[in-house]
């Protein structure tokens, strides 16, 4: 039976894919089936020049061909509820237009010609068969003219506009030999402006600097000159500073404009900035302050704006954020004052979720509940309470019908976020940080499983900041306490895992303990999240973080605070955790289109247990294998080393390690505005930084484990639904490193049900 639905399945996707895409193509009309570019112009290919097309046939995809182009196609009315659907969701045919033709041409060769190719030729070929229409441009770019020689005359215009133009290293545009591209010199207007924007001249613009050049010097040279119009008063350029700042605090407009309800208002002056509320203020005075960067005295700068906007748009409390700047003159200095309306938004949530959970092959339910005041305290702090709980179903995976049962956890967080940094007085200069905020958390956790009870209890602080460009982001935990403590275990667990003797590995790590850490993590793009208009050839991210922990009790039980219990430390009685971890993540990207991107990620973490410590934390341990690391492995799966199932069967507990090393490479190509298809190799492994008896083979050496890298490829489909993105990815394994060695490459005698994982994840895997 199951045969046959298969059967007629593939029968429909023939029909479907079988249908005439000619169909609906009217008499002496065609189908534009195919369009190709043909150029002989080094880095102008099809990618580069068919943004300058202004017909392309209609959309393909692999197997399905002209999927829906077959779809409008399919029905010959719209008489019925179904095809009328067809017909709306299908795309009609797109005909041959020689007019359109012709000015796609026209338009790729001035493209060329504003790259310097200046006697670029693009002849057209259209082919006719049956009612299709198969367009060919050639492209023939000719000697390419380049720059003998370029020059400035700004200096003569405005001494000082040349002096920070200079200084900032903004004239060096080209040099002689480049190309003659005026995209090359549109983006130095563009770069000289934005420069000049933040350095006081509010309104300057990109057309008052002009080029003059001179393409009859022959030899398909050209002489280039940059030039400044002269200002509009013939004087000078201006440079302005920030005059005064008003600031209206969520106060209603009716009230504002009405004289006869002024006594409703309280205005106050905070540090020069004057700041008008009503007399239940919706924002106090400091922090506002402290999240507007437009201050009386300093010079105007387009970044103060920009990010006065996106740390005030950032608070919860506030809705939208207008600034307007008005050019005054005062003592003969120019000076711009400013206006900054904060409107205030809804400051209640309440937020209810249900999700599916598939941890490594076991599937279950999670809900949480939450509720959210965004302005508690009338300083845009943010205070959360949020309740969760899961249910999961245990497979039994191994031999041992130990967790053959279910599993549950319960658990609330607590939350509050401030809006700037919490320093001393002292230190005050430190709080005018960009999107600052200072975080504090404390939660609790219960895991219930057959065979034991884990409480987990969380306290942390944290501070973020970033610089004014968005490209730096950092976080530094001061402290961040948790203390781990399982209260029942079953005589089952004790005798297999809790035994120092039998398995010292996790009798350590889920042994009663407390870990108090101090961590920092950065995060830096070479590209501004906030201003995009100049992207780098090669963005990329870079992610490196430290955290150490035991240092604090430590220094504690050193004057005596502490005693020993089972030859380990205590901190008031408690095991405490001492050990450091290290990570660092890049990932850069190469977009050669719209369409195609190269992707690629190279990570390492190293974490050493040390004093108190045998052993790391369980949760701080490293695994791999999943969606987000080697994908021909399913969720820790993977090592450590050539680690394989031991000789009892159970794998619980030890495919974790103390190093990780993660590379891949991933091409990605969008094939629709929906449809995204990627293939990858990803190469990587987990090892153990001691030599743990538990874990044959997992130990790290220099002189052997770039033998033990796991290797894995596959393809990926991705759906692009604008607020995320849903991805699939299958991968098979090429190079498993727990196989015996001279078996250890799979590539070229692949088992399906061994070699092969299956990943359903959220977002691109890095």
């Amino acid at each position: 039976m199951r045969r046959r639905n298969y059967t007629y399945l593939l029968l429909g996707l023939l029909l479907f894919v079988g249908c005439d895409a000619t169909k609906k193509v009217p008499e002496q009309s065609y189908l534009l089936n195919k369009v190709e570019i043909r150029s002989d112009v080094r880095g102008m290919g099809e990618s580069e020049l068919s943004p300058y097309l202004r017909q392309r046939p209609n959309v393909s995809i692999p197997i399905f061909g002209k999927w829906k182009l077959h779809m409008y196609n399919l029905p010959d009315n719209d008489s019925t509820w179904l095809n009328r659907q067809l017909l709306k969701h299908g795309t009609p045919p797109v005909l041959y237009n020689e007019q359109l033709a012709v000015i796609s041409a026209e338009q790729i060769r001035l493209h060329l010609n504003n790259a310097g190719y200046l006697n670029a030729k693009v002849d057209t070929m259209v082919v006719k068969e049956g009612k299709r229409a198969h367009v060919t441009y050639s492209v023939t770019g000719n000697e390419a003219y380049r720059i003998r020689t370029f020059q400035e005359t700004i200096h003569s215009v405005d001494t000082t506009v040349h002096a920070l133009l200079s200084d900032g290293g903004q004239l060096q545009l080209v040099k002689e030999g480049d190309l003659f591209d005026l995209s090359v010199l549109d983006d130095g207007r563009e770069n000289m402006t934005t420069f000049l924007k933040n350095r006081g001249y509010y309104n300057f613009l990109k057309d008052n600097f002009y080029f003059l050049a001179d393409t009859t010097v022959g030899n398909h040279q050209v002489d280039v000159t940059l030039s400044l119009n002269s200002p509009a008063d013939g004087l000078t350029y201006n440079q302005y500073n920030i005059g005064k700042v008003l600031v209206v605090n969520g106060v209603d407009e009716a009230v504002l404009s009405d004289s006869t309800r002024s006594y409703q208002l309280d205005t106050i002056d905070y540090k020069g900035v004057h700041i008008v509320s009503q007399r239940d203020r919706f924002l106090l005075p400091k922090t506002i302050y402290y999240n507007t960067f437009i201050r009386p005295g300093r010079l105007y700068s387009d970044r103060l704006v920009e990010r006065s906007y996106a740390s005030l748009n950032g608070m919860g409390p506030i809705s939208q954020t207008a600034i307007r700047l008005t050019p005054v003159v005062r003592n003969d200095s120019n000076y711009l004052d400013a206006r900054v309306t904060l409107f205030p938004g809804n400051m209640h949530y309440m937020q209810f979720g249900v999700d599916g959970t598939n941890s490594a092959g076991d599937l279950g339910i999670a809900s949480n509940v939450s509720y959210e005041h965004r302005n508690i305290f009338k300083g845009g702090e943010t205070f959360r309470i949020r309740l969760n709980g899961a249910y999961e179903f245990i497979g039994s995976s191994d031999s041992l019908n130990l967790l053959d049962d279910s599993y549950y956890e319960y658990g609330a967080e607590v939350f509050l976020s401030v809006p700037q940094l919490l320093l001393p007085w002292r230190l005050d200069r430190l709080r005018d940080q960009p999107s600052a905020s200072t975080d504090f958390t404390a939660g609790i956790n219960y895991q219930y499983r057959p065979e034991y009870l884990r409480q987990f209890f969380n306290l942390s602080s944290r501070f973020q900041w970033s610089s004014f460009d968005w490209k730096l982001q950092n976080v530094l935990e001061p402290v961040g306490i948790t203390y781990v403590r399982m209260p029942r275990t079953s005589a089952q667990f004790d005798s297999l895992y809790m035994n120092e003797e039998v398995n010292p590995i996790l009798r350590y790590s889920y042994d009663e303990q407390l870990i108090v850490r101090t961590a920092y993590h950065a995060t830096f793009t070479n590209y501004s999240r906030i201003a995009r208009r100049s992207m780098p050839t090669i963005p990329f991210r870079l992610r490196a973080g430290i955290e150490v922990a035991g240092w604090l009790p430590r220094a504690a039980t050193s004057l005596g605070a502490g005693q020993r219990e089972n030859g380990r430390k205590t901190f008031f009685k408690i095991p405490y955790s001492e050990y450091v971890k290290g990570d660092f993540d890049f990932a850069p990207m190469y977009v050669w289109d719209d369409k195609n991107t190269l992707a690629a990620r190279f990570a390492v973490g190293v974490a050493y247990p040390y004093g108190n410590s045998i052993v790391l934390p369980f949760e701080k341990r490293y695994f791999g294998g999943g969606a987000n690391s080697v994908r021909g492995w399913s969720t820790r799966s993977l090592g450590p080393g050539t680690y394989s199932r031991d000789s009892l069967g159970s794998d619980f507990g030890h495919r974790i390690g103390d190093v990780k090393l993660d590379i891949s490479l991933e091409f990605r190509r969008k094939m629709t505005s929906l449809i995204e298809l990627a293939g990858f190799i990803d190469a990587g492994n987990i090892w153990t930084i001691k030599d743990y008896a538990e874990q044959p083979g997992g130990l790290f050496r220099w002189n052997s484990f770039y033998k033990e890298l796991a290797v894995a490829y596959g393809v990926g489909l991705r759906l692009d639904l604008n607020f995320l993105i849903l991805r699939l990815d299958g991968g098979m394994k090429a190079h498993n490193p727990a196989l015996a060695e001279g078996e250890r490459w799979t590539l070229f005698s692949p088992n399906l049900r061994r070699d092969f994982a299956l990943h359903f994840a959220i977002g691109y895997p890095f």
